[in-house]
C-alpha cells in the first residue's frame, strides 16, 4: 500500500492532538507525520505510534514533499498557509470556519457527499461539528422522503469552544486553579445560548453555519434550517435535538429502518428501558447516534429525534481523516 507524509497543522490543540491519534488508530498509511504549529509550541512533542515527534514550527516552507495537510489551527492559519500547501502538492483538509462557504471549495461528510472530495482544487473544507452530525442524519430520510425544513436546537459541549472552554469549566468546578474567562458568563450548572458572535438578525455565527453548510453539504438550497445552538456544561459530546418537515408521508417502522441501515449512524432507541443518546455513549466514538425518534402530530409528515455524536472526533478529526482515506482510496 503506498504510504502518504502527513502534516498536522495545529497538532498541539484539542483537535489537531486527536487527529494524531485517529491517524493511529485507524491506521492510516502515514509515511511520515509533520506536526506543526505557532512558533508557542514548536519543540513540544507529540506521540504517535510509539515515537515521540516534534512539533515544528508552521512555515511557508513547511510543506515541502507533504501530500496531504490536515488542518485544525483557525481561520486565520487556514486562510494564509492552506494555498500555500495546495501549491506545494497537498491536499489541505481544513477544519476551520475559512474556506467553508467557497463555492470553489468542497464542503464534505463522506457519509452523505463522498464524490465532492474529487471536485477540490488543493483545498477541501470540513464542515462545523453540529453540522456533520447532523447531516449524517438527515441524508438517508432526505434521499426518501424529501426534506423541506429543519427545526434543530442544540446542546454543546465545552471542547467546542477549545482548550479554554474546558479549562473555564474545569476551573468553575473547582478541579483545577486559574481565572480563563472563554465564555461571557459562568458555564457551570448554566447554558448559554450563545455560540460565536451575534449577527444584526439576532442569530450566531453558529446558527448561520447550520443553516449554510446543511445546504451545500446536502446539495439542495430548498431545504430550510433554522437552529438555536446552546453551549452547556459537558466536557464532550454535542446533543441535538432535531424536527424534520417532509415532502412526503412516511411509516415510522420505515425512518427506523432507513436509519439503521445508514453508514455512520447508531439507532439507540428504546425508551421504555431508558435507552436513549447520550453524549456519555457518544464519547471516543466515531458514530453518530440517533434517538427519541418519534411523530411529530402537529404538522403534517414531521419527525422528531436526538443526535449526538463525540464533536472532537466524527465532528472535527475523524471527519477529516475520513475525506483522506476516500481521497486516497480514489473514485470508485
Amino acid at each position: 500500500m503506498k504510504q502518504y507524509n502527513v502534516a498536522v497543522v495545529g497538532a498541539t490543540g484539542l483537535v489537531g492532538r486527536k487527529m494524531t491519534q485517529v491517524l493511529e488508530e485507524r491506521n492510516f498509511p502515514v509515511k511520515k507525520l509533520i506536526p506543526l504549529a505557532s512558533e508557542r509550541s514548536a519543540g513540544k512533542e507529540i506521540s504517535f505510534r510509539g515515537e515521540k515527534i516534534k512539533v515544528q514550527k508552521l512555515a511557508p516552507e513547511s510543506f515541502a514533499g507533504i501530500e496531504i495537510a490536515l488542518f485544525s489551527a483557525g481561520a486565520s492559519v487556514s486562510r494564509e498557509f492552506a494555498p500555500i500547501a495546495a501549491e506545494a502538492g497537498a491536499v489541505a483538509i481544513d477544519n476551520s470556519s475559512a474556506w467553508r462557504m467557497d463555492p470553489e471549495i468542497p464542503l464534505v461528510v463522506p457519509e452523505v457527499n463522498r464524490a465532492d472530495i474529487f471536485k477540490h482544487h488543493g483545498i477541501i473544507a470540513n464542515p462545523n461539528c453540529s453540522t456533520i452530525q447532523m447531516v449524517v442524519a438527515l441524508k438517508p430520510l432526505h434521499d426518501r422522503y424529501r426534506i423541506r425544513r429543519v427545526v434543530v436546537s442544540t446542546y454543546q459541549s465545552v471542547t467546542g469552544a477549545g482548550q479554554k472552554g474546558v479549562d473555564q469549566l474545569d476551573e468553575e468546578l473547582g478541579k483545577k486553579q486559574g481565572a480563563t474567562k472563554k465564555f461571557p458568563h459562568k458555564i457551570a450548572f448554566n447554558c448559554l445560548p450563545h455560540i460565536d458572535v451575534f449577527f444584526d438578525d439576532g442569530y450566531t455565527k453558529e446558527e448561520h453555519k447550520m443553516t449554510f453548510e446543511t445546504a451545500k453539504i446536502m446539495g439542495d438550497d430548498s431545504i430550510k434550517v433554522t437552529a438555536t445552538c446552546v453551549r452547556v456544561p459537558v466536557f464532550g459530546g454535542h446533543s441535538e435535538s432535531v424536527n424534520i418537515e417532509f415532502e412526503k408521508p412516511y411509516e415510522l417502522k420505515d425512518v427506523f429502518a432507513v436509519l439503521r441501515k445508514s453508514p455512520g449512524l447508531i439507532v439507540v432507541d428504546d425508551p421504555s428501558n431508558n435507552v436513549y443518546p447520550m453524549p456519555l455513549d457518544a464519547y471516543e466514538k466515531d458514530e453518530v447516534f440517533v434517538g427519541r425518534i418519534r411523530r411529530d402530530d402537529t404538522a403534517p409528515n414531521s419527525l422528531n429525534m436526538w443526535v449526538v455524536s463525540d464533536n472532537i472526533r466524527k465532528g472535527a478529526a475523524t471527519n477529516a481523516v475520513q475525506i483522506a482515506e476516500e481521497l486516497i482510496k480514489g473514485r470508485d
